[in-house]
């Protein structure tokens, strides 16, 4: 695939919110940090990964702050000083998946870890779901003036804050969800509900290859930056992005200079022209409106001969 497609780069990720809470020993340690790192680098030797994601949900004090900032630079010494042992200079990959709410990013060093990274994946969903007393949006871009109780959360504070500490917007990849999140028994966005319902993978939550449910209408709230489905008969708001503001989220990407888009995650999405990922790739102007930059198809000390052979 990489051979056929020389744009195409495969970054791990590791972490995330189910085993975040694995980040917290080795990265407290010189020792630990550094197998750590290692691991990071056979990895990528013998898989033939262009990068690593470090998806820590979430320091939850300075210490642990500064521990990801030590982690992130031992992990980036690594990869280079394995990038050098190449028989052609190559440049691998670091980023983190980066929390969209101050409670979370206001704890983290984003001005040391900024040098480090080659991109932050803003992860910028989950503003609203079951735990909270009212429904509301789930990924809007602007908070609502008029409706404060539906957006507790939003894009462009999120942004605001980053670069406030020092991120530039180009290295920040706006992430969207590819699911939505689902409040009954409700009057609407900023309303008490109870209950969920089923999902596709957890209660409430739904792939939007899903979406919208029978007899449900599609809204979109161009001010805020949210869309939804509402089911009047059955009183159910479900909060995810519609075709139509995927691509408006492509245009605040191009308007806001950020480095592109993400999202959680692909198995969700639809086929043909309802695609998320398709339309927000054409609204960039199509494949040849994205980054060129060729991935590494050189590895001559892994393990795994078609690999060593340069994936043929």
């Amino acid at each position: 695939m990489k051979r056929r497609n020389r744009n195409l780069k495969i970054l791990l990720s590791i972490g995330g919110w189910t085993y975040s809470s694995n980040f917290k020993a080795p990265a407290a340690t010189a020792a630990g940090r550094e197998t750590f790192a290692r691991t990071c680098v056979d990895l990528v030797k013998h898989l033939g990964f262009d990068g690593i994601d470090i998806d820590w949900e979430y320091p939850q004090n300075d210490d642990e702050a500064r521990d990801l900032v030590a982690l992130l630079a031992a992990v980036r010494g690594a990869l280079d000083a394995y990038a050098a042992t190449l028989p052609a200079p190559y440049h691998f990959e670091l980023s983190v998946a980066c929390p969209a709410g101050a409670q979370n990013y206001e704890r983290m060093r984003l001005a040391e870890m900024d040098p480090l990274l080659d991109f932050w994946n803003l992860m910028a969903y989950d503003y609203a779901g079951s735990w909270d007393t009212r429904a509301g949006h789930q990924a809007n871009l602007r908070p609502s003036g008029a409706n404060p109780g539906a957006t507790p959360f939003s894009t462009v504070a999120a942004l605001e804050g980053y670069t406030a500490r020092g991120v530039p917007a180009d290295k920040i990849v706006l992430g969207m969800p590819l699911y939505g999140r689902a409040f009954e028994n409700t009057d609407g966005p900023g309303c008490a509900y109870q209950g969920v319902g089923e999902g596709s993978w957890e209660q409430g939550v739904l792939d939007f290859k899903t979406l919208p449910g029978e007899g449900a209408q599609e809204v979109e709230d161009d001010e805020v930056g949210a869309s939804w489905s509402w089911d009047a008969g059955r009183r159910k708001l479900v909060t995810y992005d519609t075709v139509g503001m995927a691509r408006k989220k492509a245009q605040f990407v191009r308007d806001r200079g950020l480095g592109g888009a993400m999202w959680w995650e692909s198995s969700a999405d639809k086929t043909g022209p309802d695609s998320l990922i398709g339309n927000v790739v054409q609204a960039f102007g199509g494949p040849g409106g994205l980054r060129r930059q060729e991935n590494c198809v050189t590895q001559p000390h892994t393990k795994y001969d078609n690999l060593r052979a340069g994936f043929e």
